[in-house]
């Protein structure tokens, strides 16, 4: 009889992947619109977490689930602090969440009184983007300093995406940041990809990101009901 042999990562990530439609099924059952955010380390991930939940909180009933690689709970601290519930997930030094870790961190959110979840996932352009997790959409913070080169450097995360934000405009005429190559790169693998240049710092750009992530959680838990 021939042997067959099945490569360990695609089972792995078959396995994810019932999960992940396992958790989307799970969110849409109570109404609940979610995005993935993934970032490179230092882009500003919890920063834009916080600076939305003070733009839609009062409008749109929200959870986090924060990822980290060490059993720090910082992150999620701060968000309880502005007022909405939060579970830190701690990955044990792996290098992106996954679905399996979703579920567990449903577990412990108000889910009968949420409609809008954000993820944190851990920092990091590549691993993130082959693990599903059950969101409705993939968001990826990129910031100035990082360099407009990544869209050419790490393509597979830019694919796909519903939503691009570029963090850190502020610093723009202080860092060599060339905005026509980084939108040609993006364009390349993502065209008409929703784009938002913000700065965490000053606010700059950041109601319009929030105006359309509330337009998208209204339409999605609507199209749940």
């Amino acid at each position: 009889m021939k042997e067959i042999r099945v490569p360990v990562v695609e089972r792995i990530l078959n396995a994810n992947d019932q999960v992940s439609e396992q958790n989307r099924g799970w969110l849409h059952k109570f109404g609940i619109f979610s995005i993935n955010l993934m970032a490179s380390p230092g882009a500003g991930k919890t920063s834009l977490i916080l600076q939305t939940i003070a733009r839609l909180s009062s409008r749109v009933s929200m959870g986090v689930i924060e990822g980290d690689t060490a059993r720090v709970t910082m992150d999620a601290d701060k968000v309880r602090q502005a007022g909405v519930p939060a579970v830190q997930v701690n990955t044990a030094g792996g290098c992106h969440l996954d679905a399996a870790l979703i579920a567990s961190a449903l577990s412990q959110l108000p889910l009968a009184e949420m409609h809008l979840l954000l993820v944190e996932n851990v920092g990091n352009l590549v691993c993130p983007a082959s693990f599903r997790l059950g969101t409705d959409i993939d968001v990826l913070i990129a910031s100035v300093p990082e360099g407009d080169d990544k869209p050419f450097k790490y393509p597979a995360i830019y694919r796909g995406l519903q939503a691009l934000i570029l963090n850190k405009i502020d610093l723009l005429p202080y860092v060599s940041f060339d905005m026509d190559n980084f939108r040609k790169g993006v364009e390349m693998l993502n065209p008409g990809v929703a784009f938002f240049p913000v700065s965490c710092r000053t606010g700059e750009g950041l109601d319009s990101w929030a105006d359309w992530l509330e337009s998208r959680t209204r339409q999605g838990t609507q199209s749940s009901d």
